[in-house]
């Protein structure tokens, strides 16, 4: 409704809303914490003008008065509709609500805000998944159980860790003749399988980066598991690249090379190498796209890591600008990299789920210096993503990582070049089986991002698009802020704590999974007979069991 009362165009009512706000007048004590709180400005105190209609009354002469209106004012709560303010369903409201007073409500049709959200010409960008139901993964059973056959562990009784490998692992006999060569042997970690992916300092909150890597070292120090953490695109905080603890980061270098000199510089000073290098090439969140830190989060604090003045947006080229070939980009970046450590930290390259994913890997297999290859599935990254890109662009990772495998153990190479998997693995909070699933499909480990947001701090996005807005700063809980005033909202041990819940309950249903199987010493990586599906289709394409 414009100003003048006539309707226009986009004018729409709370019906036509995704989320509507339910306010109880009676329980209300207008306290204004929910408007206070609420992420997107979607409520408001009101003034209400209230019409009521006073009864006839008999006088005395007996003659009755017509009924006469009567109005009274009140104050309270009203939703906005202009679709720049629309409610995410986040629930903050009702989080700080003392008497219960408010609670938003999703619609019971489709919302009519999608086809608005292109005002100014511009498409929707969000922050969370692909809003797709069902996953893949969440279908596929384990079903070789031994128990008179095959020797097999009581995850509950015997200790067993479950390790995995980053790093080219070369043949004996090729390592000797590649030492004789080049005078040095690739580099290999021994790392714990699941990974934190890649979620930038910017992307993150300070105090989500910080939680995160404070529980990571918890888990490395303290416990003796060698949980590794990807730092994304943007660099680190100067102290970390000069503490001890940067041996349990990867350190990512994108095509924006953003932060890439703070680390250089670092270099001489650092008092340990890091994990690995991670050179990304593409992500799940958005195949084919760049990446892009809007500018509600580059503060002065993130453009000085950057190198890059404050308060702009930040894109990333979809591909790395001085490499147009997977040659060119084995050759000059992946040996620069191991060049600027002295060839101790392996180096790998990442790219989005695509059908193109076994030409890279191809050239991989002919190149030692190539220490793995990460692939990002369709449903990964909480990135700035169009609709479009996000839902209708990618590749499933299960298939993928499945035919990159099988490539693998065509050439006799399987247990040389580790595959790393990612994109929507825990989407449906089945961490553990998403992964021993891609991991018995061919994958040395798997990368979470999202699924550490969500119960490490308790992120309120979902696959049906609650919430999602990680993307232009305003995240209600804090976890994708740069504004102080929502991420002194999350608690930086109370994050650490949550992150090393998550790892030891993932450590006890992975050793769950696996041993039935008997594998107490390695993972059982490529052992795909030991999964089935009940859908043929899926079994085939898999070469995996169909079951019903």
């Amino acid at each position: 409704m414009q100003s003048n009362g006539t309707l226009a165009p986009f004018s729409l009512s709370i019906k036509d809303l995704p989320w509507q706000i339910l306010w109880n007048k009676d329980k209300c004590t207008l306290c204004g914490r929910c408007t206070a709180t609420c992420p997107v400005s979607a409520i408001e105190l009101g003034v209400f003008r209230k019409r009521q209609v006073a009864p006839a009354v008999a006088p005395a002469l007996g003659r009755l008065e017509a009924a006469r209106n009567a109005y009274s004012l009140y104050y309270g709560i009203r939703q906005k509709t202009d679709p720049a303010y629309a409610c995410v369903g986040c629930a903050m409201c009702s989080l700080v609500c003392p008497n219960d007073a408010i609670i938003p409500a999703r619609s019971d049709e489709a919302d009519k805000l999608r086809m608005h959200v292109d005002r100014g010409g511009q498409p929707r960008r969000r922050g969370g998944r692909r809003n797709v139901a069902g996953s893949l993964l969440d279908r596929i059973k384990f079903m070789r159980i031994s128990m008179l056959t095959d020797p097999a562990l009581d995850a509950g009784r015997h200790e067993f860790e479950l390790r995995t490998l980053l790093g080219r692992v070369l043949p004996p006999e090729q390592s000797l003749r590649f030492m004789a060569d080049n005078g040095w042997v690739p580099p290999v970690r021994e790392i714990y399988p699941l990974i934190i992916g890649g979620m930038s300092f910017g992307a993150l909150s300070p105090n989500m980066w910080e939680g995160l890597q404070m529980g990571v070292t918890y888990l490395n120090e303290e416990l003796g598991m060698p949980v590794r953490i990807s730092t994304g695109e943007g660099g680190c905080p100067p102290r970390l690249l000069r503490s001890r603890f940067i041996k349990y980061v990867i350190l990512q270098i994108a095509s924006g090379y953003f932060g890439w000199d703070e680390i250089i510089h670092a270099i001489p000073e650092m008092k340990e190498d890091p994990c690995a290098v991670e050179i990304k090439y593409g992500q799940g969140a958005k195949p084919g796209d760049g990446g892009l830190l809007m500018w509600h989060k580059v503060n002065k604090l993130i453009a000085a890591i950057r190198g890059v003045p404050a308060g702009i947006s930040l894109p990333s080229p979809p591909t790395h600008q001085t490499k147009y070939s997977i040659e060119e980009a084995v050759a000059k970046m992946t040996q620069s990299m191991y060049m600027a450590w002295g060839f101790r930290v392996p180096v790998y390259p990442k790219i989005s789920g695509t059908s193109t994913a076994l030409a890279v890997l191809n050239n991989l297999t002919r190149n030692p210096y190539a220490a793995g290859l990460a692939i990002d599935g369709e449903d990964g990254g909480t990135g700035a993503a169009y609709n479009v890109s996000m839902n209708h662009m990618g590749h499933p990772i299960a298939s993928n990582i499945r035919d990159c495998y099988l490539n693998l153990a065509k050439v006799g190479m399987q247990n040389e070049i580790p595959l790393l998997a990612g994109g929507g693995i825990g989407k449906a909070g089945n961490l553990a089986a998403n992964a021993a699933a891609l991991i018995m499909l061919g994958a040395s480990g798997v990368q979470v991002g999202k699924y550490m947001m969500q119960a490490a701090a308790g992120c309120l996005g979902s696959e049906s698009d609650r919430c999602n807005i990680c993307n232009i700063g305003l995240c209600p809980k804090g976890i994708t802020s740069q504004d102080p005033r929502l991420y002194r909202r999350l608690d930086v041990e109370q994050v650490a704590e949550r992150v090393v819940d998550v790892f030891l309950g993932f450590d006890t249903e992975l050793k769950k999974i696996v041993a039935p199987l008997g594998r107490s010493t390695s993972l059982p990586t490529g052992m795909s007979d030991a999964l089935g599906i009940d859908d043929h289709a899926a079994a085939e394409r898999l070469g995996i069991r169909y079951v019903v």
